[in-house]
Order: C-alpha cells, then sequence, then structure tokens
C-alpha cells in the first residue's frame, strides 16, 4: 500500500483520519498541542533540512553507508586503558553463545510461572551465585545498573527508617552513580550530606563521618573500592558508626574485587549494589548492564527491596518449582503504591553474569581477582620508575589509579588524542569532577591486559608528555 510518507507505514490520509477518530483528536496538530509551538518544527522547514539522504534507502546502501561509518573508526593496538565502573574484561565464548539460545530469549517477565521455569531457575541461580559473591542473604534478579541500585538502595533506606531524611554519601564515590542518586531524590524532602575525602589518601574521612551521622541519619552509603581505586580501609568501622544511630549501611562494589577483598556482608553491610558488567557482560557501547542489589535477611529490609524476587517453591504435586515472590510490591500489583518505580529486571544480562561465575568457580574469582591486582600495581611501579606522577594518593589500590599530568602544563584532553593517535585509548579524566585534581586521569588494568600492553601505554605516555 502507498504511503503518504516513505518511512512511516500506515500513513496514508485515510489511515491517519481513522486512527484520529478512534482516539477523539481532530487533527495531528491537536495531537501535539502539548509541544511548544515554538520548538516545533513545520512541514516546510522539515522538508528543508538536511537530514540523511533524503530519500529512504535499500539494505544494501544503508550497508555500505555503515560500513563507510565504521571504517573511520580508530583501531586501538591495546584493550582500553578506560576504568571509572566499566571495565575491559575478558568474556569467554560460552556465555555469548548460551545466552544467544531461544530459551533465554523470552519475555524478559516470567508472570506465568508455568511455561517459565527454566528462565526462573537460571534467575534463581544468579541471585544464589550473587548471595555467595557478597555474602548476602537475600538478592533480586537484578536492575538497570550500580547507579540505579544504588540510588533505588537510597529510596529504600528512607522507606524503612521513615522519620529520617537525610542520606551521608562519599565525596569519593563514582561521580555518575552521584548524579543518578540526585536526580531519584530530587522529589523527596531528603538531605544529601557529601563526607570529604583525605587528599592524601583518597579515603573517607571516618572523623568527619562521625561528626554527621545522627539520629536523622536513614543510610550511610561506602564504594569499596571507591571511584579512585583505593581499597577503602576502614569500611567496617564506618559500618558500626552507622549501626550506632540506627541507620542502614550501604556498600557499593566492584564485583571482582571481592576475589580479594572481604565481602559486604562480612563488613556488615545492611544492603549491597554493585555493577553486574564486569561479570560476561563486555562493554557493549555503554550498556545494557546489570545492576547488583542484595540486603540481608531481616523482612523489614526484604519487603522493601525494589525488582523482583525469583524464589523456590513447591508445586501443587509437591514438586520443586520457582515463582516469582513478594510481587505486592511491583507496579503491576499495587500500582502507585509499588515499593519501587523499578518493575523490570536485566534478565538476559543476569543470566550471563550467572554462566559466567558458575564457569569461574570460587577459584577463578580469586584468580582473576589476583591477575587485576598484580597488572595495576606493575603499571604503577613502572610509570613511577619512568617518571610519571602515579603518587596522586598514598594508599593501596584495586585494579585503577589516578595519574597527575599537571607538572607537565599540559590538558589531559591533548594527551589524550596525542594516545589515540597511537592507537591508544587513555584513561578517564576526572578533573572534571575534581577539580581539585588539575589534569588528571583514572587509568585501569584488567586481565585483558598484556605486560607489552602496559608497556606500550607508559611508552607512549612519556613520548606525548617527555618529548613533545
Amino acid at each position: 500500500m502507498n504511503t503518504s510518507h516513505p518511512w512511516i507505514p500506515s500513513s496514508t490520509p485515510e489511515q491517519v483520519e481513522k486512527m484520529l477518530k478512534i482516539i477523539g483528536v481532530k487533527s495531528i496538530e491537536e495531537l501535539f498541542t502539548d509541544i511548544p509551538r515554538e520548538v516545533l518544527l513545520t512541514r516546510e522547514i522539515w522538508e528543508s533540512l538536511e537530514i540523511g539522504f533524503k530519500r529512504p534507502l535499500s539494505e544494501i546502501e544503508a550497508k555500505r553507508v555503515i560500513e563507510e561509518k565504521f571504517s573511520r573508526n580508530t583501531k586501538l593496538k591495546t584493550p582500553p586503558f578506560l576504568g571509572g565502573g566499566v571495565y575491559p574484561h575478558y568474556v569467554p565464548s560460552l556465555v555469548k553463545y548460551i545466552v544467544s539460545r531461544g530459551e533465554f530469549l523470552t519475555a524478559y517477565t516470567p508472570y506465568q510461572a508455568e511455561i517459565s521455569q527454566g528462565l526462573m531457575q537460571a534467575l534463581f541461580e544468579y541471585q544464589s551465585l550473587i548471595a555467595e559473591l557478597l555474602d548476602m542473604d537475600v538478592v533480586n534478579a537484578s536492575m538497570y545498573d550500580w547507579g540505579s541500585a544504588a540510588a533505588e538502595a537510597v529510596l529504600m533506606a528512607l522507606r524503612v527508617n521513615k522519620n529520617r531524611g537525610k542520606v551521608i554519601l562519599p565525596a569519593n564515590m563514582n561521580p555518575f552513580h552521584k548524579k543518578v542518586i540526585e536526580t531519584y531524590t530530587w522529589p523527596h524532602n531528603i538531605k544529601l550530606e557529601i563526607v570529604p575525602y583525605d587528599k592524601i589518601r583518597g579515603t573517607i574521612d571516618i572523623e568527619r563521618v562521625k561528626e554527621l551521622v545522627d539520629s536523622n541519619t536513614a543510610a550511610v552509603y561506602v564504594q569499596y573500592p571507591n571511584f579512585f581505586g583505593i581499597i577503602e580501609p576502614e569500611v567496617r568501622a564506618i559500618g558500626e558508626l552507622t549501626h550506632e544511630k540506627g541507620s542502614l549501611f550501604i556498600t557499593g562494589v566492584y564485583p571482582i574485587a571481592l576475589g580479594l577483598l572481604k565481602p559486604p556482608g562480612e563488613l556488615g553491610a545492611d544492603i549491597a549494589v554493585g555493577e553486574g558488567q564486569p561479570l560476561g557482560l563486555g562493554l557493549n557501547y555503554g550498556g545494557p548492564y546489570l545492576g547488583v542489589f542484595a540486603t540481608r535477611y531481616d523482612m523489614n529490609l526484604i519487603r522493601q527491596m525494589p525488582g523482583r524476587i525469583i524464589g523456590l517453591a513447591e508445586s501443587v504435586r509437591s514438586e520443586r518449582c520457582f515463582a516469582m515472590i513478594l510481587q505486592t510490591r511491583e507496579q503491576h500489583i499495587r500500582r502507585a503504591r509499588a515499593t519501587s518505580n523499578i518493575c523490570t529486571n536485566e534478565a538476559l544480562v543476569a543470566i550471563a553474569a550467572a554462566i559466567y561465575l558458575s564457569m569461574l568457580g570460587k577459584n577463578g574469582v580469586v584468580k582473576l581477582a589476583e591477575i587485576n591486582y598484580y597488572n595495576a600495581h606493575y603499571a604503577w611501579i613502572k610509570m613511577k620508575k619512568n617518571g610519571l606522577n602515579v603518587e596522586v594518593f598514598k594508599e593501596d589500590f584495586f585494579n585503577e589509579f589516578p595519574i597527575s599530568f599537571n607538572e607537565f602544563k599540559l590538558k589531559y584532553s591533548v594527551i589524550h588524542e596525542k594516545l589515540l593517535e597511537k592507537g591508544i585509548h587513555g584513561g578517564l579524566y576526572i578533573g572534571k569532577y575534581y577539580p581539585e585534581l588539575g589534569e588528571t586521569a583514572l587509568f585501569a588494568f584488567t586481565e585483558v591486559h598484556l605486560k607489552s600492553d602496559i608497556d606500550m601505554l607508559i611508552e607512549a605516555l612519556r613520548e606525548v608528555v617527555f618529548k613533545r
């Protein structure tokens, strides 16, 4: 059927008139009356815009255009050294193969338990594996990402501690996650108190925490390792201070680091959140990622958990089965009175994480964490020997650390461009979020970085900052 617009199906005048009549609108213009007139493009302006090729392209033409665009991408000689919350990790082929099977590529919400047993069992396994990794009791079937999980944890704490209106956040937490928390809590009458970090060690100022935690504090959040990659040495002590005031203790964790570091449960966390991206998901141009969310066994907490939980149940024939439990918390049951606005989960990527953890096993997670730790420390030692300022903070770190370029009187943006010209993707510029650090960037090192890759990065940095 011919249409009045080459790219929009079912748009003949007759079809449009019929649809408008059904919804009770007289014209297309009336349908979009909520758009301010000053920003609305008229048909005349739209037709004069230089958009695309001004005609539909065949599949052959479209493929050629896309391939030509892709050919302009810089081909890197090493895996990127970008960290700050997501990291380049090796994704085994088996992970991608299993999650591509049709059994998992179904509707993400297993409302009909009788036909979704396989999917729910896989999600139950994900919850069980994450619970063991974090040493927490109850894990939900995942959230969007670390930022949304952290924000939901803050809202959950405020629901549990109803008469409290303050949440304490560390200045050395991931600034992207902090922004998400600010966005989530903006409509509420909540005070977000920021704890400064020690300028020498890069760790949370625990004395300031003592001053800030009071009877109005709903929760205290700690990132571990923190945004600078530093392993916070006083997490347990901060948790004890928090509990003394009846507040909830929330930890944000990098799952791979738990192969070496004490898990949140052992450190006294009430709620633990984190990013599942390192668990077999790759970088994927920015997503989808996987928000990890766990809590200790306390029904006051569990009933306020966002998202959904898959539980082990028993059928009418006394058979083991799986079901979504505590659904009264969710939007499709409680509507506006639901526990959270999140009524979803990242089912497919949660299953990918479960497959990845199953392949590694307990010993594999420890070995992987060791490789990440030692690669970063090899880089730190060699960079220091080569005259780079890696001693921004004097505290141990996991797999990333900041490098200061202030003494070279050179903007990091220039350094970054020079590295890209050499086929190397450098670290994350953090002076934007921490102006006091100036021209400083955060570099991350994982198991995908060979020693030769790290040596190549160091030599490239030396050429850029010393031989210009």
